[in-house]
């Protein structure tokens, strides 16, 4: 990171969700480098503890927790109630998980959860952090989303890819209001392909292809957020990978996903 990038975001309050592992901790770790204050959120208040602790040993960092269930609705209106007073410069709307398998055969309670989170909950946070920031004069939003979500389906993971194309397109669609009303309000989605974190694990997948490392997916984003990108696709590979698939019909597309989705299953 630059100097003067640094020199930019000292003493900025950056609000994290997803927190305690995974990118949304390599985020932490990035900004707290930074100099900025941190709000972070997640369920494992044992975790969020644990990082702060690290972060303040290391940098100094002002860290506030906040521990919430997005899947419970009631967590994120008190979210947003308790930061309601906050002034906050950057938000991070990275909560989600995914669940792998046919949708004949996955547990219908894990999918409503799924969408609670990676959609009810991120359209909640991201449309309340949006109207605080248009209000305040200024500020960033980058909503996690996927690779998935710029294919039109998901073989065996199907409802966890429509709920990242909801991401993306929440976002794209979003980002051109902004840009007609020249609001101050920057918005952007990441997509990544595989992610060497938790998620696997919680997903109960093992990647087809190669996942790159949180360090380097949160370098892409920074780098994307600085030249204002709406959507950032972290790796050269799968640049290319999103491109390609554009050219080849949804007919001949799905049974290639579909193929690649059943390797995860292991």
């Amino acid at each position: 990171m630059h100097l003067q990038q640094r020199r930019t975001l000292w003493k900025k309050t950056v609000w994290i969700t997803g927190a305690s592992s995974g990118i949304g901790r390599e985020f932490a770790r990035r900004y707290a480098a930074m100099g900025c204050r941190l709000i972070l959120t997640a369920r494992r208040a044992d975790r969020l503890t644990a990082l702060a602790e690290e972060l303040n040993d290391v940098h100094g960092t002002v860290c506030r927790i906040l521990p919430a269930d997005l899947a419970d609705r009631a967590d994120c209106d008190r979210l947003c109630a308790e930061l309601a007073g906050e002034r906050i410069d950057i938000f991070i709307n990275n909560a989600g998980f995914g669940v792998c398998g046919s949708l004949l055969e996955t547990d219908p309670a894990k999918e409503e959860e799924m969408v609670q989170v990676n959609v009810a909950a991120m359209r909640r946070l991201f449309q309340f952090m949006l109207r605080r920031m248009q209000a305040q004069g200024g500020g960033t939003i980058l909503n996690v989303a996927s690779s998935a979500g710029l294919l039109p389906g998901g073989p065996y993971m199907a409802g966890y890819y429509a709920s990242k194309a909801y991401v993306v397109s929440l976002t794209r669609g979003a980002a051109q209001e902004l840009r007609e009303k020249r609001s101050p309000v920057y918005v952007c989605a990441l997509c990544p392909g595989p992610v060497n974190t938790e998620f696997n694990d919680r997903a109960g997948v093992v990647f087809a292809l190669k996942g790159i490392t949180p360090e380097f997916c949160v370098d892409e984003a920074i780098h994307g957020m600085l030249h204002h990108k709406t959507i950032i696709v972290p790796s050269a590979f799968m640049r290319l990978c999103t491109s390609a698939q554009k050219l080849l019909p949804t007919p001949l597309l799905m049974p290639i996903v579909a193929r690649q989705q059943k390797k995860k299953l292991g």
